[in-house]
């Protein structure tokens, strides 16, 4: 057992660097100064996109139309689920609402997982040339989840697609000028399963090689306020022209700024991209894009059944024209940066963000290598320390390669790079017990050298504490070098339990307070799924699932796993369940099947050393 803990009047008189407080505090707190300089470069990055001038001519977007034109494909093809007679149907539908105007519609057809089924969908592909070869699309997606009429989500999109395709159509009966840049009218399949048909489109070799503005209509229809929603796969932005471009012009018809998501949350969305919209995909291979809608981060779905909104879809499809009519004056977007956070028409340039939180990992480790060396100054061996967090992390490898194991054999869903709907979250309860039971095997296995065998010394205590902040040291160096917004997850834990071997002596309330505090980070991520997207007590498994899918990237995985590696021993520190590594003389013995193991290498080793010699 431990010693008993000291009185308050000795934690009084502990001296600064003692077992009691190991932590240099000073050194940590002057780290900080180091941040001074990255926040003052945060502060002039800081900028002021310019919005394309508007156009002379004032827009032909007729509202009335469009919502009638809404209301006959929700009345004749209420059902347009991917794969169904509905999604077929709305498909001839759509070809013959453009045949008037003179449009030639091509088809790409592809394959793709549709609720476990392989399913043939279709993008319809609507084009007007222009003098160059610079394109700009408006998109919408034509499909619904097949649960009802989706009247907003989303024929009110495919309206507004049809009117604005009927104000530039090329057909002698509506003529329009020669534009500047090529238009792309195009209508997706497959939306609500992870953007399949945006996907495809992004990626396929049909698509025009320099797309200079994506502009996606979805749930536009409704009574909320118009959004912008402008998050990628991966930790990119659009063009930020472009969205001020669109803000000015919904600023113009509506006369009030559109909503957007505030600044934390963009943040979280840079440290784990992931978007319900279809402007994802285009936005992740650098094309720049934005989604229009009046629903919320989670589409509204066929769950909506409210009447549409004809102001608000005009509203919409007014600015949406007054944007492409100001693009199409001859003037291209500027890239920009290749991240930012966007604060109403200004924008913080991702690569500041990226230097802050970096720099903000300096304090942590300058005082875990200040606690190393403390360590080493006191005789205090780290080395069984850190074997210990080795087989936690061995035990935690073994769980990540069940789990990607799994997820090859399918039973955890589809694994095609995209996000699994959010209307058909559930726990896979059979794969889950599987998962389990070979984990707890796994563990069965590591806990004989973790499990504590006798009291433990102040020092040893101290020696887990410093192995377990210098693998989270290494593993922040690694989020920092993968992906550096992704820091937001984890520096709560690191400054947090950093503390804790300061508050080892003090009661497992105490320490038990200071672990839980250090997971406001993961909690964050968590907190955002389950309010954003309505996923509730699902958001832990819908996230887990997206690593599943391979949509989430494996090397934040991998990385998560030493964390994890860590958290488990300052857990049992804080629980007064840790013990080092045994010296051979303190080790169990071994099982039959270890036996067996042993066995088997000794005897591979001398087959191979025999086969040495005879080679000499």
């Amino acid at each position: 057992m431990l010693t008993d803990a000291p009185s308050d009047t000795e934690r009084r008189r502990a001296r600064p660097g003692s077992l009691e407080r190991p932590v240099n505090g000073r050194l940590y707190r002057g780290a900080w100064l180091v941040v001074v300089l990255p926040l003052l470069l945060l502060a002039f990055s800081v900028a002021q996109p310019a919005a394309l001038a508007p156009p002379s001519l004032p827009p032909a977007f007729d509202s009335a139309t469009a919502s009638s034109i809404a209301s006959d494909l929700a009345t004749h093809f209420p059902a347009r689920a991917p794969g169904t007679a509905g999604a077929s149907g709305a498909t001839a539908w759509f070809r013959q609402q453009l045949e008037p105007y003179g449009f030639d519609v091509k088809s790409q057809r592809f394959a793709a997982s549709v609720h476990g089924r392989r399913t043939t969908l279709v993008n319809l592909v609507a084009e007007k040339p222009g003098r160059s070869p610079d394109t700009i699309v408006v998109m919408a997606h034509r499909d619904d989840t097949g649960r009802g009429p989706g009247l907003d989500d989303n024929a009110s999109g495919t309206a507004a697609l049809i009117e604005l395709a009927r104000s530039y159509a090329p057909s002698e009966q509506t003529p329009h000028p020669a534009l500047p840049f090529s238009l792309v009218f195009l209508s997706t399949e497959g939306a609500s399963q992870g953007a399949l048909g945006a996907a495809h489109f992004a990626a396929a070799p049909l698509t025009p090689g320099n797309v200079i503005a994506v502009i996606n209509l979805d749930a536009v229809g409704g009574r909320g306020e118009p959004r912008l929603e402008f998050g990628g796969d991966t930790a990119r932005s659009p063009a930020p022209g472009l969205l001020e471009t669109l803000r000015a012009s919904l600023v113009h018809e509506t006369g009030r700024q559109p909503a957007h998501e505030g600044g934390l949350q963009q943040l979280i969305d840079l440290g784990f991209p992931f978007s319900a919209y279809e402007q994802a995909p285009f936005v992740s291979r650098g094309l720049p894009a934005v989604t229009v809608t009046t629903a919320a981060a989670r589409p509204p779905g066929a769950r909506s059944s409210r009447p549409l909104d004809t102001k608000r879809l005009g509203e919409v499809g007014l600015a949406v024209q007054d944007t492409v009519d100001a693009m199409e004056q001859g003037v291209s977007l500027a890239r920009g940066p290749s991240s930012y956070v966007f604060l109403d028409s200004r924008v913080v340039r991702g690569w500041a963000i990226e230097l802050v939180l970096a720099f903000m990992l300096l304090p942590f480790i300058a005082a875990s290598v200040d606690l190393f060396a403390r360590c080493r100054r006191r005789h205090i061996s780290v080395a069984s320390a850190l074997r210990s967090y080795r087989s936690r992390l061995g035990f935690w490898i073994w769980v990540g390669i069940v789990f990607l194991l799994f997820a090859a054999l399918g039973a955890w869903g589809a694994a095609d790079g995209r996000p699994p709907s959010l209307d058909d979250v559930h726990w896979p309860v059979g794969g889950l017990i599987g998962l389990g039971i070979l984990a707890v095997g796994g563990w069965v296995l590591t806990r004989d050298r973790l499990a504590p065998r006798r009291p433990v010394s102040p020092e040893e205590q101290l020696a887990g504490h410093t192995a377990a902040l210098l693998a989270l040291s290494v593993v922040g160096l690694l989020v920092a070098a993968t992906d550096p917004f992704a820091l937001l997850f984890l520096l709560p834990s690191l400054h947090v339990w950093l503390w804790l071997p300061q508050v080892q002596s003090h009661g497992r309330g105490a320490r038990s307070a200071v672990l839980l505090l250090g997971l406001a980070g993961p909690a964050l991520l968590v907190w955002s799924f389950a309010t954003r997207y309505g996923l509730g007590w699902d958001a832990p498994w819908y996230i887990v699932r997206l690593f599943a899918a391979r949509y989430a990237p494996l090397p934040l995985l991998v990385v998560g796993l030493g964390w994890l590696a860590a958290a488990g021993q300052l857990t049992a520190l804080a629980a007064d369940r840790y013990s080092p590594y045994p010296e051979p003389g303190e080790r169990p013995r071994r099982g039959p099947i270890r036996e067996l193991l042993r066995t088997l290498h000794l005897a591979q080793r001398r087959r191979r050393a025999e086969a040495g010699r005879a080679l000499q």
